[in-house]
């Protein structure tokens, strides 16, 4: 992009999540000698990413500029917008802002890491924020959490809004409205570039209140009186969680918190009043034996089907705590996850296997979107009437219909960019251009929580899951220059009637491997781990069709 001496510095959009995917939601903004942070969330991993917890944002570009780094503002509390930043702040300790809510969420999150010193900020919707030559104001939003907010940052060459993710919800459980009124207002005053979600865009009309749900879990818990009732749903729904509180003491039910994450995000939203009950209304997931079905309900996690989430353990009989059977209501509270519909169901099966009577989004209004269907986008345009856009959080499909959306709005095609993972989007205050991509991409934790797993580890990890493994324990004399013994030790590969002959076949060809090899004068063990390892390969694919992964293993004697 070329500019004359005139003209001020072109604004850099850098995309390192959260578009041509669910998920991961991370943008930074930079200009001149200033870089600003939007969210920092992480994704679930998919069925490609065995021994995987977490998906994150590839930092190393923030990283390289963190001199130049002056913060982090977040739009709201959700996972796949606060997730990462464990990970991130332990290698740039930069000022985070964001809603009282969302700072005590990431808080709890960071004491889990052991990560200190950091430096969180809360602020109030309607507030403003400096960080160098960026104006960062809060506007609130209603969305699926409490504390959310869009951004609306002033720039050097123009208004840039951001809106997280929202919705337009007009009987909010917490009565706090959607300020549409200052939106208008910075509409008014101009936009130059709208940043706008698209999950939802597919969904024609506009989202139903998230008030519903109440009257369907008042009618869910009137119609199963003699029940258990165990629902399941996000920990960070704080208003949901409300609901079911406020109708369990209606009903005369103690509550019930289940997985790690529900037990500490309810204890975190109840310490700062978000979350409202009396102590004698909870009680310890440890101590429900004593209490009768009719007089319990268990919040839970694992609405997405998560591996090692409560919900899921139930299912499977892992968790000892909570036994399924023919007298549980189950409730899903939530929509699956695109990618994570598997899982779900699979959960759903299970629990039907277990005589339980289960009631999911598809059967009962059990739960709402927390994200702006067609009509709600439409009016969000209206409103700021942007020169420029980028559809955001959304897979590609998402981001081109919002696009298309965007144009019968009045965006003429050429001031729309559809960015994805890595793109940098120069803006001035007449054009927007795609420049050079910046290193970007996913970055991968396993459950030991230190980072990124990389490729080779989980190539390893799939190769071991699907082919299985092969080790060969070779005993050498290296001043007689010939192998002692050889053990075979098969794991995941053939079925114990076939193993033994093969086993058999395998040890003598290490030993003819052996003899002829000069293992005196080999300074290297490894000379001859990979001669064996080439011609097991070999051998074990004639013989099975199958390629173990082949660990051969030189004690010398």
């Amino acid at each position: 992009m070329h500019r004359s001496k005139t003209d001020s510095p072109a604004l850099k959009v850098i995309f390192l999540g959260g578009v041509g995917e669910i998920g991961k939601n991370m943008t930074a903004l930079e200009y001149a000698g200033d870089i600003i942070i939007i969210d920092g969330g992480s994704s679930f991993p998919n069925v490609d990413m065995p021994g995987i917890d977490l998906v994150i944002p590839d930092t190393s570009y923030l990283l390289a500029n963190k001199d130049r780094v002056r913060g982090i503002v977040l739009t709201h509390g959700h996972e796949d917008h606060i997730g990462a930043l464990p990970y991130v702040l332990k290698d740039l300790n930069v000022p985070v802002y964001g809603t009282k809510i969302t700072l005590t969420l990431v808080d709890a999150k960071l004491r889990e890491q052991k990560i200190e010193n950091t430096k969180l900020n809360i602020i109030k919707p309607g507030s403003t924020v400096q960080f160098g030559c960026f104006k960062v104001e809060f506007v609130n939003v209603s969305h699926s959490i409490a504390g959310s907010c869009a951004l609306s940052i002033t720039t050097p060459i123009g208004i840039v809004f951001h809106t997280g993710d929202f919705k337009v919800d007009f009987t909010p459980i917490d009565g706090n409205v959607i300020n549409l009124q200052r939106i208008a207002e910075i509409g008014n005053h101009g936009v130059l570039l709208l940043l706008c979600e698209s999950t939802n865009i597919e969904r024609k009309g506009s989202s139903m209140s998230e008030s519903t749900v109440g009257a369907s879990f008042n009618n869910i818990f009137a119609d199963n009186p003699e029940r258990r009732i165990i629902i399941a749903t996000f920990a960070s729904n704080i208003h949901r969680l409300q609901q079911i509180i406020d109708l369990a003491v209606k009903y005369k039910r103690k509550v019930a918190f289940c997985g790690r994450s529900m037990i500490n995000i309810a204890a975190a939203a109840a310490k700062i009043g978000e979350l409202r009950y009396s102590d004698d209304v909870v009680v310890d997931i440890d101590k429900i034996k004593n209490i009768d079905d009719k007089s319990l309900v268990i919040i839970s996690t694992g609405s997405q089907g998560e591996p090692m989430s409560a919900l899921t353990r139930m299912a499977s009989d892992e968790m000892s705590k909570v036994r399924l059977g023919y007298n549980d209501t189950v409730i899903i509270s939530a929509s699956p996850i695109p990618g994570n519909e598997r899982m779900v169901y699979n959960v759903i099966n299970n629990l039907y296997r277990h005589g339980c009577k289960v009631i999911y989004e598809s059967l009962a209004e059990v739960h709402v979107s927390g994200h702006a269907y067609q009509e709600e986008l439409k009016l969000m345009h209206s409103l700021l009437k942007p020169k420029f856009f980028m559809p955001v959080h959304g897979e590609h499909r998402h981001q081109k219909k919002h696009a298309e959306l965007a144009m019968r709005m009045g965006v003429p095609s050429s001031n729309i960019i559809v960015p994805d993972i890595g793109n940098q989007v120069l803006v001035t205050r007449r054009t927007m251009s795609l420049s050079d991509n910046v290193s970007a991409g996913a970055v991968l934790v396993d459950g030991l929580g230190v980072g990124d797993v990389g490729s080779t580890v989980l190539r390893d990890r799939k190769h071991l899951a699907e082919e299985g493994l092969f080790v060969i324990v070779i005993g050498l004399d290296k001043e007689e220059g010939k192998i002692t013994s050889v053990d075979v030790i098969s794991r995941g590969f053939v079925y114990a009637e076939d193993a033994e002959e093969l086993l058999e076949e395998a040890k003598k060809l290490v030993i003819r491997l052996g003899s002829k090899t000069d293992l005196k004068e080999m300074e290297d063990p490894a000379i001859f781990k990979n001669i064996v390892r080439r011609e097991m390969k070999a051998f074990l694919y004639k013989e099975t069709r199958r390629s173990p992964m082949i660990l051969p293993i030189v004690t010398e004697g």
